[in-house]
């Protein structure tokens, strides 16, 4: 069966222009065409009904074009909608952030330069995680205790970027040894995609405690030293 763009746009409930753009953004392969008149086929309903499934979990057409394409695969999808989410499930502006934590918008912004602050991606306005407020009041202890503010967001800017590649390479491990393994287990989409987000969970908890055990350790070790050092 084929449709024409106006059958099509009924037929997925779909806005004639939405149809077009999603066209215009490769997400959707184009008509055939005869003379001026082009025709979609059943692929291209069913195409249509996948990305709306795929927006209804708030994906954004970056990541539904990885899953169209095959990049992603569908026990993918609980493991990505966690990962591409706010951790906390309230978000603040960054006047309501300033407002809350006491500090002044302008060095609100140099840690959001240094690397400390991170929006949540998405919408027009930035919005930041509410749990931020904990960072903000502990960077704050440090102030407070005489530390001055300029080297200290020096210090946490390399601090962030070494964090940052850490971090990365741990995403590529566990894409490569753990992903990569359970998907070519074959068996049930929905049962990959539960175990998955069961594995990625308890490894994200268990890298957290990793770390800070690690920073504790690594934070004494240095202190005795210096206080050797010294002596």
């Amino acid at each position: 069966m084929e449709y024409r763009i106006e059958q099509l746009a009924r037929a997925s409930g779909m806005a004639v222009d939405t149809i077009r753009f999603y066209q215009g953004k490769g997400l959707l392969d184009a008509p055939r065409r005869e003379g001026r008149v082009t025709w979609y086929a059943e692929s291209h309903l069913e195409r249509l009904g996948r990305i709306r499934e795929l927006q209804r979990r708030g994906f954004t057409l970056t990541v539904i074009r990885r899953f169209l394409e095959g990049e992603l695969e569908p026990s993918d999808e609980s493991l990505v909608a966690a990962v591409t989410r706010p951790s906390s499930p309230q978000t603040l502006t960054l006047d309501e952030l300033a407002e809350r934590s006491g500090v002044a918008v302008p060095l609100l912004k140099n840690l959001e330069q240094a690397g400390l602050l991170v929006p949540v991606e998405g919408g027009d306005v930035p919005l930041y995680p509410a749990d931020d407020l904990d960072a903000i009041a502990a960077g704050m202890k440090l102030i407070a205790a005489g530390v001055p503010l300029g080297p200290l967001i020096e210090l946490a800017s390399e601090y962030a970027d070494a964090t940052d590649r850490v971090a990365r390479k741990a995403v590529d491990l566990f894409d490569r040894h753990v992903r990569e393994r359970i998907q070519s287990e074959g068996g049930e989409t929905e049962a990959a995609e539960r175990r998955l987000l069961e594995l990625f969970n308890e490894l994200l908890e268990a890298s957290g405690l990793l770390v800070r055990h690690h920073f504790q350790r690594t934070l004494l070790r240095a202190a005795r030293e210096h206080i050797e050092k010294k002596s």
